[in-house]
């Protein structure tokens, strides 16, 4: 029986799982953005989340613990310099897995995982959502045009126009 045992191991010895752990949140802090199947991002979300929340304090006790991991000084410096600081205020949840659908070969699910901050086209669309507004039902969609007046500096409407030149 599987009892209390959720921890997915990929086929991997432990030795192996924790070296392809390592280069893969090396290269998802150098790249911002890198693919891989579903069940390797689940498992580099648990692994580099926690390292990306110890790097908000840049001490040296902070520097060695996540070094330990990642076994990759230009990662670290990277990790401590640019995206320590751009998460700052985030209170967590750091990646985003995107799922883009299944490999030629095998069939795996395959998905990015990315960096949240580092996306630009996602952080347009945020803004481009918080700028719209809600629906309005009918009975104050008609009330408003009556209660907004066109303003006195447009030009005069044609009706008074016609009005002007028949007399």
């Amino acid at each position: 029986m599987r009892h209390n045992k959720k921890f997915n191991h990929l086929g991997r010895t432990a030795s192996h799982r924790s070296a392809m752990l390592s280069n893969m949140a090396c290269s998802l802090i150098k790249h911002k953005r890198i693919t891989t199947t579903v069940a390797k991002a689940k498992a580099l979300k648990k692994f580099v989340e926690p390292l990306i929340t110890k790097s908000k304090e840049d001490t040296t006790n902070s520097r060695r613990v996540v070094f330990s991991n990642l076994q990759d000084k230009i990662a670290v410096t990277e990790l401590f310099k640019e995206i320590s600081v751009k998460i700052a205020d985030r209170p967590g949840g750091y990646t985003r897995i995107i799922k883009t659908g299944n490999r030629l070969g095998d069939n795996a699910e395959m998905c990015f995982i990315e960096l949240v901050d580092y996306n630009e086209n996602m952080a347009k669309e945020k803004v481009a959502k918080k700028a719209t507004r809600t629906r309005r039902s009918k009975k104050s969609a008609e009330a408003a045009p009556a209660a907004v007046e066109a303003p006195a500096t447009e030009a005069p409407k044609v009706e008074e126009l016609k009005v002007e030149s028949a007399e």
